[in-house]
């Protein structure tokens, strides 16, 4: 009688499981569908089915994270039978390379990213300012297509224009640093031309307000390079005492907008006018 008893209690306990392995066999289908465990998970978090209080507009400013001193790296000194005045900037587009002119025979060759397909321009402009660890101002079109973007990023090692910015003119364009130094040499930015942080601190150490930059679609695979006929250098800026008198501009916001009269400057001299989105406000 005894050992019946117990049969019976084992048999009960077996059938009890075997009806409980269905509904956890559910709950494992249920949460798959989102992906493997987080865990172990590599990929980024899914929002499919997430309710739209978690997609978070971003902040109003946020913070670039540090400023570590970052050192100049000198580039290699090239061949480069050229025209230009010594301390131009020569950009060639095709081949990703920026050029400074130390002679009318050599220059250094720096590696850059360019502008992605749509976004490329030519022309010459000259250096209007250089900002250490600039701030990011997102364009308003990108905030709409990511709204988790921030108004205002400040500088800082997680901000996408690096540790230097130089400023070509009045434009929206600029050469400047980058925190994916993967991206150097590929076509991938707004207009903007992105470089190695040690390589655009080392070439903001050599130009100045009024430095010449040519941007030129490509290179003639021999002979000189010069400045194209139909393109003359601008003006550099005259001294303070023989500008002719103006009436200043308001100031800009922290030092880092144009007015609102330069808000939308006219493209550079042959420049492809790119397409609606504003240029590189990013580099990104």
């Amino acid at each position: 009688m005894l050992l019946s008893k117990r049969f019976a209690v084992a048999m009960g306990l077996g059938a009890a499981l075997f009806s409980a392995a269905p509904a956890s066999a559910q709950s494992l289908s249920q949460f798959g569908s989102w992906g493997e465990p987080p865990e172990r998970s590599r990929k980024g978090p899914s929002f499919l089915g997430a309710t739209p209080a978690l997609m978070k507009p971003g902040a109003e400013l946020e913070q670039g994270g540090g400023r570590p001193s970052i050192s100049p790296r000198t580039p290699q000194t090239t061949s480069f039978r050229n025209t230009f005045s010594p301390g131009t900037i020569v950009i060639d587009t095709a081949g990703r390379r920026l050029y400074y002119t130390l002679s009318s025979g050599s220059a250094y060759v720096y590696p850059i990213a360019v502008g992605k397909q749509g976004f490329a321009w030519t022309g010459v402009e000259r250096v209007s300012k250089i900002v250490d660890w600039p701030d990011w101002i997102p364009p308003a079109e990108m905030r709409q297509r990511k709204p988790s973007l921030p108004v205002r990023m400040t500088g800082g090692v997680r901000n996408p224009l690096g540790a230097k910015a130089i400023y070509l003119g009045n434009t929206l364009y600029r050469i400047h640093g980058t925190n994916d130094a993967k991206s150097i040499g590929s076509a991938s930015s707004s207009g903007c031309f992105r470089m190695h942080n040690e390589q655009v601190v080392h070439l903001a150490g050599l130009v100045n307000a009024g430095t010449a930059v040519y941007v030129m679609r490509s290179l003639p695979k021999s002979g000189i390079v010069g400045p194209p006929h139909t393109v003359k250098a601008p003006a550099a800026p005259q001294a303070p005492d023989q500008a002719a008198p103006q009436q200043a501009a308001p100031p800009a916001a922290n030092g880092d907008a144009p007015p609102a009269a330069q808000a939308q400057p006219s493209p550079p001299a042959n420049a492809v006018p790119p397409p609606a989105e504003p240029a590189d406000q990013e580099g990104i």
